[in-house]
């Protein structure tokens, strides 16, 4: 496979309909969910170290964290999608592996982290407990990581992403000269 038929390989959708169409997949849409949810999350837990009612923070946090569990899911199945569009043996494919092997693990930390809190973690109103908050902070941190690799696939690979050709559409001039 020549470098040029495999990087439009990868700028194709494998399924338009659930991967979105062409130079607008909908994976890089849908992770906001999870992203805005867990860093709200975060914010939450270390708002409940500082009020002195933390229920209310504490039990959002939890709910934000759920939310951010179902999004990463929403978000994998359409994640997978672009992966099978890249071919394998290529650095964007072994990027893309990196990038979906943290991904999974961050939301399975946010899972576990999510368990943890069902078992009583935030009873009576107290505040999200150290080891809650660092697995938070740690598993946001990994999600960095992984959104630098997941920008790395699209700006530098152009995973996804339409053909210069296409993008110059945007640059043509629209005024007409007399």
């Amino acid at each position: 496979m020549t470098v040029d038929s495999a990087l439009r390989q990868a700028k194709q959708p494998v399924s338009g309909a659930l991967a979105g169409p062409y130079g607008h997949p909908f994976h890089p849409i849908l992770v906001t969910v999870p992203i805005g949810a867990w860093v709200c999350s975060l914010v939450f837990d270390i708002a409940s170290k500082i009020v002195d009612r933390p229920g209310f923070l504490t039990h959002g946090s939890a709910w934000l964290i759920a939310i951010g569990v179902l999004g990463a899911l929403v978000a994998a199945c359409v994640g997978f999608l672009d992966l099978f569009a890249i071919p394998t043996g290529t650095p964007a494919f072994r990027t893309a592996l990196v990038h979906m092997a943290l991904n999974l693990t961050v939301t399975a930390a946010y899972a576990a982290g999510f368990a943890w809190r069902q078992g009583g973690g935030y009873a009576g109103g107290q505040s999200v407990g150290n080891g809650q908050l660092t697995l938070s902070a740690a598993a946001l941190a990994a999600l960095g990581v992984s959104g630098y690799l997941g920008g790395r696939l699209a700006y530098r690979y152009g995973v996804r992403v339409a053909a210069e050709s296409v993008q110059a559409e945007g640059y043509r001039s629209t005024r007409t000269t007399p």
